[in-house]
This record gives structure tokens, C-alpha cells and sequence, in this order.
């Protein structure tokens, strides 16, 4: 749990949590910073082997899976998957976190919603708080 993923401007930043906060400005240093997000994983396992950019992730798979074949290791090298874009942050850190994760977010990969869209806390908030102020109307002119 010491890598955290984090959505800033419309990029992922990613963090190591060990890392001590800087004294002047109070945030720590980002590893990584990128548009789209990239995971190579085991399919039969789910174990995170890499993560980062698409091009260097799909780099590592292709030569990952080409040693694997010389080795004699056709299926662990056919369940090497890499799946990469804009997935919510949240499974991203589930996938960091949890082992075995990415597998079960694999199969829901079609249903997640696209990750650089977040819901406007205040629009929902203002909506919610108005229909509630609605119903107590209703209730106290009934009464």
C-alpha cells in the first residue's frame, strides 16, 4: 500500500507514500505522471507484475513474453494481459493493493466508467439538498 495513484489536471500521478512530505510546500514528489495509465498482469493469477505508460508497459510485456517463449513457456506467456487507459483511480489502487484484483477488474473492464470523469461534488450536493428541502416543504404543509 505504499504506491498510490492520484488524479491531478487530468493526469495520473503516482506516489510513493513512504516518501516524507517536502517541509516548504507539504506535498511529496511524484514518481510518475501520465496522461494514460498502462497494467500488465497475470491473467490466471491477477498479480500486478508492471504499471506506468502505456508504451514502456507494452515494451515490457512484448519482451517479457517473447523470453517466456523462448523458455518454453507458451500459456505464461499467452496469460501476460496489458490493458491501459483512463480507468478510475480507485481500481487502480485496488489493483496496487489488493492481489488478485486486476483479474476481477478485468472481467468488469467494459462496465467501468471512463476514469478522468468525475461527478461535481457540489452540482450532486445541490441537487440532493434541494429535493430534501422540497420534501420537508411537502411535510410541513400537509401537517
Amino acid at each position: 500500500m505504499n504506491l498510490q495513484y492520484q488524479l491531478k489536471a487530468g493526469s495520473y500521478y503516482l506516489y510513493d507514500m513512504r516518501d516524507q512530505p517536502s517541509a516548504v510546500t507539504g506535498e511529496r514528489r511524484f514518481k510518475l505522471k501520465t496522461d494514460l495509465l498502462a497494467i500488465a498482469f497475470d491473467l490466471y493469477t491477477g498479480e500486478v507484475h508492471q504499471h506506468g505508460t502505456p508504451s514502456r508497459i507494452q515494451s515490457w510485456a512484448t519482451t517479457a513474453r517473447r523470453r517466456l517463449r523462448a523458455a518454453g513457456q507458451w500459456q505464461a506467456a499467452e496469460d501476460i494481459i496489458v490493458i491501459s487507459g483512463p480507468f478510475p483511480v480507485e481500481e487502480i489502487n485496488k489493483c496496487l493493493w489488493i492481489r488478485g484484483y486486476c483479474r476481477r477488474m478485468f472481467q468488469r473492464l467494459a462496465s467501468l466508467p471512463h476514469g478522468k470523469l468525475q461527478p461535481r461534488a457540489g452540482t450532486r450536493q445541490q441537487a440532493h439538498g434541494s429535493q430534501t428541502h422540497s420534501k420537508g416543504w411537502q411535510r410541513r404543509a400537509a401537517a
